[in-house]
């Protein structure tokens, strides 16, 4: 809320360099802020008076959407790569897929392995397990194991990511 639409009976005001001018009414307050040539500025309207501040209100929003943007910058989007196996995987394909699963791990995201079982191939499910554990064991110096195999209709899937 900035000027008139601030209604409540007192404030606590805080001037333009940041001293307090003491608890007054909202209208006195706004002569205050008038005679600076800025805005009256609530900052903390839960406060028992709120507590509303003489700035330029044009750059104390510019300030906010800058530091909002900078917030923004920092901040990583972590996203999930899918490495797919087959259980009758040969040694030298397994080791392609996992560098495959290094390099997204390195880079900040998680890996979602699936292993995809397809016709007479779901009925040795259990005995394919040990290709993700493998897989798992491979990649143990940089990843660690989010969520465990697990079965989930046609395929057994499990979460990697990176060590910390």
């Amino acid at each position: 809320m900035i000027n008139e639409q601030i209604r409540d009976k007192e404030v606590r005001l805080i001037g333009a360099e940041g001293e307090q001018l003491g608890i007054m009414s909202a209208r006195e307050a706004q002569k205050h802020a008038a005679e600076a040539g800025l805005d009256l500025v609530k900052i903390a309207p839960t406060a028992k008076p709120p507590v509303c501040k003489i700035i330029d209100y044009g750059k104390y929003k510019y300030e906010l959407a800058r530091k909002e943007k900078e917030a923004k910058k920092k901040q990583k989007t972590i996203e999930i790569k899918e490495v797919r196996l087959s259980p009758n995987i040969e040694e030298n394909d397994l080791n392609t897929k996992v560098n495959n699963a290094r390099k997204f791990l390195t880079k900040g995201n998680k890996v979602k392995v699936t292993l995809r079982f397809r016709g007479r191939e779901m009925a040795h499910m259990q005995s394919s397990k040990c290709i993700l554990e493998k897989f798992a064991e491979i990649l143990s110096d940089v990843a660690v194991v989010e969520k465990a195999p697990k079965v989930e209709g046609r395929s057994m899937t499990m979460f990697l990511t990176e060590k910390r």
